[in-house]
């Protein structure tokens, strides 16, 4: 029986886990071609068609938004949406249930908040480009994920709960970041319309609401009052996904409206949603000339050294402390090694660091720059925590041969 039960709590972890490590590989291929695109004949195109706009709907009900605008509040909100739903499993049924399992996590998390947006501040303290301190402070799942599985196939699987816990709260730091810093002025009867919605959301859930449209209706009205609000839409997709059904209990959650909508969807997400998005938004024209002089730029510098360093001082140090406190323990059969690549992996910050940046920045030289230094410090992160794997690997061969 307690075997039944931990393959129904692991089984959409370890689906989670190979969806978003897999579509890490597509997302490095349209980022690519994104850029390569951007600096050919066809840069022309490109921008034309992501900034043409498209309008839904007719006349006072319609909504009319750029091709850019639409993947950004639109798309996004679904894999928003997927990541709320993730979170609200893990806490409900999974890793992040237990307090004592999930203290080094959260905790290391945290601190890999708070460490790359202290860097930033440093480097752009009293700089018109200060707005931008919430870019380092993401972790990229797919990304952070798929170098994991690579690089660590034969890594304890601590170190990938530890990982993936260590993103989804990353994930959700973001979503708070974004929700209370980064929106344009506020629309308090739109927002007031939404907290209607989204109270009723709640109670559908707790009247034991079972049809799958009545959310999915109030989470398309929700997305749009929050669009109207000022507050970003994207929210809107966690909204909903912390108050879809989930079951009352474990024997009854893999016929929860949740879980079908999370199947339906993570594929979706981590193979067409993200993919579309780094096509749209990593097309950076590279100007050797430009670059070379800005890559000392607060900016540059607040990124590179906020992602590549203070992410993985953040993650390690924060993590190494409880442990040595003892209010936290190592995950099974991980070592300090492994913790140390995984926290070096957590300064790979593709998808949310781009997508803050497009919230930090209107300067379109600027949002280059930053998309670029991303870029560099995420190759640097993934670069050297596969250096820091590959020696786990060759420590322990040698361990194995005395």
């Amino acid at each position: 029986m307690k075997n039944k039960i931990k393959t129904k709590v692991l089984s959409p972890f370890l689906y989670f886990f190979k969806s978003e490590s897999s579509s890490g590989i597509i997302l490095l291929i349209c980022a690519i071609a994104a850029i390569i695109i951007a600096n050919s004949s066809l840069a022309g195109v490109y921008e034309h068609i992501l900034h043409a706009n498209v309008t839904i709907g007719y006349g006072e009900f319609s909504l009319s938004m750029s091709v850019l605008h639409w993947i950004n509040d639109g798309l996004m909100a679904i894999f928003f949406l997927v990541v709320g739903m993730e979170i609200k499993r893990e806490v409900v049924f999974g890793e992040l249930k237990s307090f004592k399992k999930t203290i080094l996590p959260i905790s290391a998390a945290i601190g890999g908040m708070i460490v790359p947006a202290a860097i930033y501040v440093l480097f752009n303290y009293n700089e018109p480009t200060i707005t931008g301190w919430g870019i380092p402070m993401a972790t990229d799942i797919a990304f952070a994920l798929g170098m994991l599985s690579l690089v660590a196939k034969n890594a304890p699987k601590g170190i990938v709960v530890f990982l993936t816990a260590l993103a989804i709260v990353d994930d959700l730091g973001a979503i708070i970041v974004i929700a209370i810093f980064y929106n344009s002025q506020i629309s308090w009867i739109a927002l007031l319309l939404g907290l209607i919605v989204f109270i009723t959301l709640i109670l559908a859930n707790k009247f034991k609401v079972e049809y799958t449209s009545v959310y999915i209706i109030l989470g398309v009205i929700l997305w749009i009052c929050l669009l109207k609000s000022g507050v970003h839409a994207t929210i809107a997709g966690v909204l909903l996904g912390m108050t879809l059904p989930i079951g009352e209990n474990i024997h009854k959650f893999k016929t929860s409206i949740l879980y079908k909508l999370e199947h339906t969807l993570t594929p979706w997400s981590s193979f067409g949603i993200m993919p579309i998005f780094a096509f749209a938004n990593a097309g950076i024209i590279i100007n050797t000339d430009n670059f070379s002089n800005n890559l000392f730029s607060p900016a540059s510098l607040g990124i590179v050294f906020g992602l590549f360093v203070g992410k993985q001082i953040g993650i390690f140090a924060t993590s190494f402390v409880l442990i040595k406190l003892k209010i936290a323990k190592f995950p099974s059969n991980v070592t300090k090694r492994h913790l140390y690549g995984a926290s070096v992996f957590g300064g790979i910050g593709f998808t949310m660091s781009i997508f803050v940046s497009s919230l930090s920045f209107t300067d379109a030289a600027i949002l280059s720059e930053a998309k670029m230094c991303i870029m560099i410090a995420s190759i640097l992160a993934a670069t050297y925590g596969t250096i820091v794997f590959k020696f786990i690997k060759f420590k322990s061969e040698k361990l194995n041969e005395n």
